[in-house]
């Protein structure tokens, strides 16, 4: 039997507020004891009130905004009634039939991936287990938590690879989550679920039978996931166990699993709870939410160039490959400081360059190709971001104008690079120091290429019986006699002439 996979995922994001959710409490417990940053509203005591932050909200309208979502007018907390040791009241303040916003969708690979909604609620604590005690820090309690959930149409572990990564590097540009998943800043869950082909049908937001009085295998949901790697196996794991149990006539138990990064596979963890479980209700001690047009208008006027159209844009304004531009458009900063880079060039296509170098886009190309080749690899190597460089973008820029100069040549030029990145400095006084400066001079290389033509006279003659592919070793020889400095084209220009 053949089957489809129906996927859903519900992404947390811890936002960067300056304070929690519902009180003034630190946001920030990193590097903190435990149980330092809280408050008896946080902790939950008895009487104690919840004020909402105002930030967390516009900051979750505007990621809704980002993502061409539906703004509610009138949004409005709910009590999630549910029990964990981490929980300190019993229940979490969170959103349930009114949202902040609904509606909206992401484009992977040329597809919309739709979005059900986009909600605002506060975070538990943390558990710290061990064999015989399980400890509790609530410093993370309260923390502001925006929680995106799709509709189930996603087909594959690697489009939702791909739209958790796309989501993150969004809230990264809008600045409101570092979105860290490794340290728990961005949480992702799966919900999957194997259909045989042709049971099914996607409608009004869910799936249902194709046939009236038809049934569907149960979802899973998978947790416990901190990578976009682990997502996607995670997910291909869930989806083989079920295909698998499915073709032995086994039932799929609709539950909670967790998933194991060592072993590779998924566990059970408990049984899945629906929403009439948490007993959903209003919050009494926070009145609805007013969201007026004006609120909405000032929020998108503060929406940066969002990541998928500023790809496009180098791709139109640089002539950057997709390729390339992803790789810079990746990271905000990285992308900011390449702009930098290609803002110097173009100040010195205007004092010394044509207009052919600007049409063509040739430096902007060049310097793109370096950073994505070169520069990131000391960044990938280091584990650092391009606000560690010591270098300057001027400089950097500098860097690449001898290159496309031929005032030296790409060997030269990756060895002043690696000085530039571990210590700083200005690429042309480097160049000199190191003796770097490409040979120009005719006369000079032209002596040099005729030493070499006149101490090998072996390949000299197979040259000229036709071994054409030999031209490289003369090549090669002038560059060792001028220890790498001679100008390759000029060598060449000299060579194919003298050879003959």
């Amino acid at each position: 039997m053949k089957y489809d996979t129906i996927i859903g995922l519900e992404i947390h994001a811890e936002l960067k507020t300056k304070s929690k959710m519902f009180c003034g409490c630190d946001n920030d417990a990193h590097g903190k004891a435990p149980n330092t940053t809280v408050c008896p509203i946080c902790l939950g005591h008895p009487g104690t009130l919840p004020v909402p932050n105002r930030q967390a909200i516009d900051w979750t309208i505007l990621t809704g905004l980002a993502l061409d979502c539906h703004i509610s007018e009138v949004s409005k907390f709910d009590r999630k009634n549910y029990f964990y040791p981490d929980l300190p009241k019993g229940y979490q303040i969170s959103q349930y039939d009114q949202p902040l916003a609904y509606g909206g969708f992401l484009v992977i690979d040329g597809q919309k991936v739709l979005i059900t909604r986009i909600h605002l609620e506060e975070d538990t604590g943390k558990s710290l287990h061990s064999p015989d005690q399980t400890l509790l820090d609530f410093n993370r309690a309260g923390t502001p938590l925006m929680e995106l959930v799709t509709e189930p149409v996603i087909k594959d572990a690697a489009t939702a690879k791909k739209f958790g990564q796309a989501y993150q590097q969004i809230l990264r540009y809008l600045e409101i989550s570092n979105a860290d998943m490794e340290k728990g800043e961005m949480r992702c869950e799966a919900n999957i679920s194997v259909q045989a082909e042709g049971s099914w049908k996607y409608e009004e937001g869910e799936i249902r039978p194709a046939k009236k009085g038809g049934s569907l295998n149960n979802k899973v949901e998978v947790k416990n996931i901190n990578s976009f790697r682990a997502m996607e196996r995670a997910i291909n794991y869930e989806i083989a166990r079920q295909t698998e149990s499915l073709e032995a006539g086994e039932e799929i138990a609709a539950e909670t699993r967790g998933w194991n990064e060592d072993k590779g596979e998924t566990f059970s963890q408990r049984s899945k709870e629906t929403s009439a479980d948490y007993r959903y209700f209003p919050e009494p001690d926070i009145p609805p939410l007013k969201i007026s047009p004006e609120q909405i208008s000032e929020l998108r006027a503060t929406l940066p160039e969002l990541p998928s159209n500023k790809k496009r844009r180098f791709g139109q304004e640089y002539g950057l490959s997709p390729d390339v531009s992803e790789i810079l458009v990746s990271d905000k900063n990285l992308a900011a400081w390449t702009e930098r880079v290609i803002s110097e060039l173009d100040a010195w296509i205007e004092a010394n360059g044509d207009d052919a170098d600007r049409q063509e886009k040739k430096l902007a190309k060049t310097a793109a190709n370096w950073i994505t080749r070169e520069l990131t690899k000391y960044l990938k190597a280091d584990n650092k971001k391009i606000d560690d460089l010591k270098m300057t973008a001027e400089n950097f820029a500098e860097l690449i104008c001898l290159v496309y100069q031929g005032k030296i040549n790409a060997a030269a030029g990756q060895s002043i690079l690696e000085k530039m990145y571990y210590e700083g400095g200005d690429p042309t006084d480097i160049m000199a120091e190191r003796g770097l400066e490409q040979m120009d001079d005719n006369t000079a290389l032209e002596k040099v290429v005729l030493k070499i033509i006149a101490d090998n006279p072996a390949q000299v003659a197979q040259y000229r019986s036709g071994k054409t592919n030999i031209f490289q070793f003369f090549v090669g020889q002038v560059m060792a006699e001028t220890n790498g400095k001679a100008n390759p084209k000029i060598v060449k220009e000299l060579l194919e002439r003298l050879l003959k």
